[in-house]
């Protein structure tokens, strides 16, 4: 079983709920845009949230951050031994360093100490631009085994100081190569690992990535924590990894529409209903955790959506309403999306 560490009252690892997390994309010293744009990610169920501290402003803002926020803060240090040290000073409940680029041992042994005076966790991270240069001169290039050895040994770089509160990730923009990664890595140590794929790309590109990379993992049971990378909006990344959770049976996360793909039985508008089917709901922020089933004739309604909490199955001008597979009645095509809403809020109470 993985060791379990805490970013405040938050667990990760053992047996706890994979979490989600994001980062701020604003800049950190600017108190009032940070904490707007956390509490938005709250809203949408981030967990843990990251915040880059380049700068000393950025480290005291943490203070105030935390005054408001109701999530664990991670700072994001790199290169400064001393930004990391402020930012534990000011409140942070995790940073994450890359060892290797902090500098000489000593100035890595100030931020342990640190990390050990607050019991906070430390996240190792190793990416494929971070390699050591001895790791990738010995395997050759980035690879598994030299992005492995790489943490492993920013991981005893740590330990030495007598600290065990670590979190630890290895990520890269290949989804092959970040999964034999972390599949190596989740054999030869028992820190919790943070998942996700590095410089995943735009919206669409980044959700496959991610979602292949991340749940593959996790369906092998390797992953305690994720974050879902996307040159987006941070709430689409809190928003994709709590449906992956979701989808993997782990973390419940509201209404879950299930339609087909329609074919040449279909006789109404299966993907317009869908899609303002699920536009109501998000507009009218149901949150309960039932699947509903939008489907385009009775051969994949009731029958093979039979498990759905709530069902339309379409015919001509008409759908049959279904409840766990049991037919309930007929509506006419125009009243679709009324009924089936106002089934769905029944449900709700």
């Amino acid at each position: 079983m993985k060791k379990i560490v805490k970013y405040g009252s938050i667990k990760v690892g053992g047996n706890s709920l994979i979490t989600v997390q994001s980062m701020t994309n604003t800049k950190t010293y600017n108190v009032k845009s940070t904490v707007n744009q956390i509490l938005e990610l709250e809203d949408v169920g981030c967990d843990i949230i990251r915040v880059a501290v380049p700068d000393e402003k950025s480290a005291v803002a943490i203070r105030e951050i935390k005054k408001e926020i109701n999530i664990p803060l991670i700072a994001d240090i790199h290169f400064d031994y001393k930004l990391a040290i402020s930012s534990i000073k000011n409140g942070a409940d995790g940073i994450r360093i890359n060892p290797g680029n902090i500098g000489s041992s000593d100035k890595v042994k100030k931020i342990v100490y640190s990390c050990k005076e607050k019991n906070i966790p430390i996240r190792v991270g190793v990416n494929s631009g971070s390699v050591k240069k001895e790791y990738i001169e010995k395997y050759q290039g980035v690879n598994e085994d030299s992005l492995v050895n790489s943490a492993i040994s920013q991981i005893r770089e740590i330990e030495k100081f007598e600290y065990d509160n670590i979190v630890v990730s290895i990520k890269s923009s290949d989804v092959v190569e970040n999964y034999k990664s972390n599949m190596k890595l989740s054999k030869l140590i028992d820190y919790p690992i943070h998942l996700g794929v590095t410089e995943a790309g735009t919206y669409e590109n980044g959700i496959i990535k991610s979602s292949m990379g991340i749940g593959g993992l996790i369906l092998q049971g390797v992953g305690d924590t994720i974050r879902v990378s996307l040159t987006a909006d941070p709430i689409e990344e809190i928003k994709i990894g709590r449906k992956m959770l979701q989808y993997l049976n782990l973390r419940p996360y509201g209404p879950n529409i299930i339609s087909c793909p329609t074919c040449g039985r279909t006789e109404i508008d299966i993907e317009y209903l869908s899609k303002e089917i699920e536009g109501r709901i998000l507009e009218e922020q149901i949150k309960t955790d039932i699947t509903i089933a939008v489907m385009g004739c009775i051969v994949n309604g009731p029958g093979e959506a039979k498990e759905a909490d709530i069902g339309i199955a379409g015919g001509k001008g008409e759908a049959i309403l279904f409840k766990k597979g049991k037919l309930i009645r007929k509506i006419d095509e125009e009243n679709i999306i009324e009924e089936i809403i106002k089934e769905i809020k029944k449900s709700c109470k």
